[in-house]
């Protein structure tokens, strides 16, 4: 678990090549990845192949099916696991106890509204181990980052759907506008200022209300 910009999809990364090493074979599944269907992508520009996770998807169900085919599975890796219906967790959780296979799930816990994924509660109620990533992200005050935020066209919005692909131009109030995250520490976060906010705020020539001396 943690914040966006931490490394958990290279983690994830790291995990697969060193069992893939080893001679182990695993099932890797993803969802919105950044790089598209079917992928699972780290921000250092490390891709391989994954299966899709859409919303009918049954974990359990998928797994039985490859090894009763003759495949191989030794071990299930998913990421961007905040997408994950509650009910998809409750699969991953029985594919560990009745198929004795290891699972790891990678994802954020809050969404930019600092509310719970549905996915991320169910993970937290079931998972045997919750690790938070060492690899700090950090706001652009120099903190630590806790909070993930929406940002449109650079300032920070609290409302809206809770799943949007960032990076992107979209129609936001009947006119283009470019929808992106950023990571902020709490303070900064209650406070709704982004980095760009923040620039401005700082440019501002009059900040405090103060006469000039005559």
């Amino acid at each position: 678990s943690g914040t966006m910009d931490c490394g958990k999809s290279t983690l994830a990364l790291q995990i697969e090549h060193n069992r893939s090493a080893r001679g182990l074979q695993g099932m890797i599944c993803s969802r919105d990845d950044r790089a598209g269907r079917g992928k699972l992508s780290s921000r250092l520009g490390l891709v391989t192949e994954a299966v899709e996770a859409a919303d009918d998807m049954d974990f359990y169900t998928h797994v039985v099916g490859r090894l009763t085919a003759g495949g191989r599975v030794d071990y299930v890796i998913a990421d961007e696991a905040q997408f994950l219906a509650p009910e998809q967790v409750d699969q991953l959780a029985r594919i560990v106890d009745d198929l004795g296979l290891d699972v790891f799930a990678f994802g954020i816990t809050t969404d930019f509204r600092s509310k719970l994924f549905p996915g991320s509660q169910r993970l937290v109620e079931l998972a045997d181990r919750i690790e938070v990533l060492q690899v700090e992200a950090l706001c652009w005050c120099g903190a630590k980052a806790t909070h993930n935020a929406r940002t449109v066209d650079g300032r920070m919005v609290v409302e809206g759907a809770q799943v949007v692909v960032g990076d992107v131009v979209g129609d936001v109030d009947g006119g283009p506008a470019e929808v992106g995250y950023e990571v902020l520490c709490r303070r900064h976060h209650r406070r709704q200022q982004t980095s760009a906010t923040a620039h401005a705020a700082a440019l501002s020539p009059d900040v405090l209300p103060v006469d000039t001396p005559r």
